[in-house]
């Protein structure tokens, strides 16, 4: 019981070591998320480096749909946390933070969506007034084509690079840190298997024993049971024995006094005569045996 009590504790501990990490994932995805939609919405607004914005801003996209994915994520983990946390505080507390972030969600995918709208209304202007001063005059003009033409691919290219590698060690972090979270995950399962491996062990032997003793018990119960009806028969035939010898005799007895009365009441004379008559023994001296002198 101990242990169950102990490994209880140590699940809800978890719980919520587990509720504090998911609302931290989400507070960075979410900073990190409108920071990119903040990004989208301000796009094209300079014209310094239009040409190469042009080329991010489907990044720019994808970051902010890997955002929102990061925030689904952590959502629907929050929503399987729930039924896990120890009490009823926590569980309310949880809650109120998912509808929180249902509405920040949602809220998020809205701004996206306008900031793509901004985003293209700058890019319309901003390539308007580019044309304007392209097709104008000037040293302006000039300087401007030619840094263009110059570093126009290199600023493309190395954008490109950079938010390449971004994406890769935020999805490898993410990755590692999901790995790390799944391995302590099968510790945990595999030290409370092993627990419960030993448990029913016990149990098992415990069982092994209690059973070999009901069978013992229940030789014993047919055992006795055998004694018992042998030891019952032999008392009734021992009954049955006695109480025929004993009527037996009694109705001897009846025959005989039956019989003397029946004598005393025929000859009553010579019956008294002989109840009167002294008995003298009879006995038969040998007088050929030769006597002996005890002398």
């Amino acid at each position: 019981m101990q242990t169950h009590h102990h490994l209880h504790l140590q699940q809800q501990i978890l719980s919520v070591d587990e509720f504090n990490k998911t609302k931290k994932d989400w507070d960075e995805a979410y900073i990190q998320t409108l920071t990119h939609i903040q990004s989208i919405q301000q796009f094209g607004k300079t014209r310094s480096t239009d040409v190469g914005k042009k080329e991010s801003l489907p990044r720019l996209n994808g970051l902010a749909q890997d955002g929102l994915a990061m925030l689904s994520a952590a959502q629907f983990n929050l929503d399987l946390l729930i039924p896990q946390l120890p009490t009823d505080d926590h569980i309310q507390n949880a809650q109120f933070t998912l509808q929180s972030w249902n509405k920040q969600l949602q809220s998020l995918r809205a701004s996206l969506r306008n900031a793509n709208l901004q985003a293209k209304a700058n890019l319309r202007k901003a390539a308007q007034e580019e044309r304007e001063l392209l097709l104008g005059g000037g040293e302006e003009s000039t300087v401007r084509r030619r840094n263009l033409q110059t570093k126009a691919g290199m600023t493309s290219a190395a954008e490109s690079i950079t938010e390449s590698l971004r994406r890769t060690r935020q999805l490898m972090v993410q990755e590692v840190e999901r790995s790390g979270s799944t391995l302590m995950a099968f510790e945990e399962s595999t030290g409370v298997l092993k627990k419960a491996e030993s448990e029913y062990k016990g149990h098992a032997s415990l069982l092994t024993r209690t059973r070999n003793l009901l069978s013992t018990m229940k030789r014993q119960d047919v055992l006795d049971r055998i004694i018992l009806a042998v030891g019952f028969t032999l008392f009734s035939l021992a009954v049955l024995y006695v109480v025929s010898k004993r009527i037996g005799i009694l109705k001897l007895q009846r025959k005989v006094v039956g019989a003397i009365k029946a004598g005393m009441a025929a000859d009553p004379i010579n019956n008294l005569a002989q109840v009167n008559e002294p008995v003298v023994p009879n006995v038969e001296f040998n007088l050929e045996q030769p006597m002996h002198d005890e002398l």
